[in-house]
């Protein structure tokens, strides 16, 4: 039965493509791809918010205020067991993925993945771990998008496309942000795209945010429109939160990676990482409540007049009208957040830092503001710093201003803050580049070379593996061979390097093709030259383990046109610079995305 049904659909989508021009299909393709990525993000905004509910009505029916703690105990185990028992120990995480399904994938993303974020993610999120819906979110729409290309068959640059597409209407619809959906889309994962490639992308994006209008409510989406006007004279007050913002995010950025790597270095049984990881996040939403989960809740507390509220049912509820206790509570969930959401993904929930990022902001603008106001000097209006504080979070850790910006302006409606949302979050972006050269999703990959960056030639290198342009079908020689031999193979074959080879697999040196020229018209030395005698060691060898570029870097600052590869001592195979140029060439005109 599934197999007529799948049988079906492949003769509906031939009679359609047959119908349409290429260009017509795709972007009918974008907007199939924008609503099946609404509609997942739907089921998943839906089932993550059941989920909080559910717990959070059974921890009031229990009748004992701290109850909820156990929570994010559970959720973490429940992802554990869903990732062992239903996804078979694979679950990929975070939007780095993405990049990496684009550089060395051809934007192929398993069909697992449409369904396996959602899955984990709302038991992860839902029951209290202290991260976000939005990487998940994206990486289910990447995967709609690379899954419904390749069922129509469509070309590299086409699939990466839809790719790009579902990934928009993902955050369009998650935020109800279709500006930003698209911008997110070329900041972070395309850095080469033409104009007409937009129309797509808009399409999937405008559908997204449709989608989402007609079926989520604000209780699920994070919106609020609580801002005052600017005032010009603020601007000082809003440059020195974005210096703020730039250095926090490097905190977080490093805090971050190394929590996270620490949990990965322990070798233990899953189920025990995760009650380990569970433990100490429950301590943290113990002493700050407001760590349970996405946060969103606490963010719009703080924007509401009585932001005190945000100290009720907690250990500090004596305090509530103590100024200096909130600000200090408040500041201390500041940079508490990344140690919460590092213990939740790297002991094995599921779930991103773009949520986490709009909290630290907040929360990182209401301190700032605060902390002016009670200092007698100017009294700033905290709403805005709080709103234009995410914005700088956002921009630094994910290096996406232009996201950052519209994101907080659509979510918002603060056009008017229009001038310090640009400054906070330039600022906050030179800084976090200045130390750190990738942005928090993408450093780790790039570190080894697997992911895009803004160097167009090295996309494309990094793309090309070291299988397409190695030649393993040489003729070798050993050192026994004669001259002579090696004329005999030079001239029945179009070979221009032999190497040579001992009787374990270990390359001795090489013979060139104008080596061989000097001595062709002289018959002694064809009779009795041996090869060991005019072989010459490589100027250099590569690894399995390296990327193109170091590989053409390497051909340039020996002046090669041809490096041996070894592995573990043993010779594979020789690496031409013609072949690489060749697949260089095919692979700008498979990837330029149009």
């Amino acid at each position: 039965m599934k197999g007529v049904i799948t049988q079906r659909i492949d003769l509906l989508i031939q009679y359609v493509r047959n119908r349409l021009t290429q260009r017509q299909f795709v972007f009918l393709s974008s907007i199939l791809v924008g609503i099946t990525v609404a509609l997942a993000v739907m089921v998943l905004k839906l089932f993550a918010h059941s989920i909080y509910t559910a717990a959070i009505s059974l921890n009031k029916n229990l009748h004992f205020s701290y109850s909820y703690i156990a929570f994010p105990i559970v959720g973490l185990l429940l992802t554990v067991l869903v990732v062992k028992k239903i996804l078979k120990g694979v679950l990929e995480k975070g939007t780095s993925q993405i990049l990496y399904a684009i550089a060395k994938k051809s934007a192929i993303i398993p069909g697992q993945q449409m369904y396996a974020q959602i899955i984990t993610s709302s038991l992860t999120v839902g029951l209290g771990g202290s991260a976000g819906l939005e990487s998940p979110i994206v990486i289910t729409g990447a995967a709609f998008g690379s899954n419904f290309a390749q069922a129509c068959g469509l070309k590299h640059n086409e699939r990466s496309l839809l790719l790009a597409c579902g990934v928009s209407a993902g955050i369009s619809a998650a935020f109800n942000a279709p500006i930003a959906g698209v911008l997110f889309a070329t900041e972070v994962l395309l850095t080469d795209i033409s104009i007409t490639a937009f129309v797509p992308l808009m399409i999937a994006s405008a559908t997204g945010a449709l989608v989402s209008t007609i079926i989520l409510n604000e209780d699920v989406l994070l919106s609020f429109s609580r801002q005052q006007p600017f005032d010009y004279h603020n601007i000082p007050y809003y440059i020195i939160l974005g210096i703020l913002a730039g250095m926090v995010t490097v905190y977080h950025t490093r805090m971050f990676q190394r929590v996270e790597n620490y949990f990965h270095q322990k070798k233990i049984n899953a189920y025990k990482k995760a009650m380990i990881g569970g433990v100490l996040l429950a301590s943290l939403i113990l002493l700050f409540p407001s760590l349970f989960g996405e946060g969103y809740e606490s963010i719009k507390t703080l924007s509401l007049p009585d932001p005190q509220r945000i100290l009720d049912e907690t250990l500090f509820t004596g305090f509530r009208d103590n100024p200096y206790v909130l600000l200090l509570f408040v500041a201390a969930a500041l940079f508490l957040k990344v140690f919460a959401t590092a213990i939740t993904l790297g002991s094995g929930g599921n779930g991103g830092n773009f949520a986490p990022s709009l909290f630290v902001g907040s929360y990182l603008g209401f301190v700032f503001s605060g902390l002016v106001n009670l200092m007698g000097g100017r009294v700033l209006p905290v709403s805005n710093f709080s709103i234009v504080g995410m914005a700088g979070i956002l921009s630094g850790l994910f290096h996406a201003p232009l996201t950052a910006i519209f994101l907080i302006v659509e979510i918002t409606g603060g056009y008017n803050l229009m001038v310090p949302l640009m400054i906070v979050s330039s600022i906050s972006f030179a800084i976090s580049k200045y130390f750190e050269k990738h942005s928090m999703d993408r450093k780790s990959m790039a570190e080894k070379g697997h992911v895009y960056t803004e160097d167009k030639d090295r996309n494309i290198l990094i793309a090309i593996g070291l299988e397409e342009v190695m030649d393993k079908k040489l003729i070798k020689l050993t050192t026994e061979n004669t001259l002579a031999d090696v004329m005999l193979f030079f001239s029945n074959t179009q070979q221009s390097v032999f190497p040579v080879l001992d009787d374990s697999n270990h390359l001795l040196g090489l013979i060139l093709a104008d080596d061989l020229r000097k001595r062709i018209f002289n018959m002694q030395d064809l009779a009795f030259t041996l090869v060991k005698d005019i072989m010459q060691k490589p100027k250099d060898v590569v690894t399995p383990d390296e990327t193109m570029d170091t590989v053409i870097k390497k051909m340039e600052d020996s002046g090669a046109s041809w490096l041996p590869l070894i592995e573990d001592g043993k010779y594979i195979g020789i690496v031409s610079k013609q072949a690489i140029l060749e697949h260089y060439r095919q692979h700008l005109i498979s990837a330029t995305i149009v």
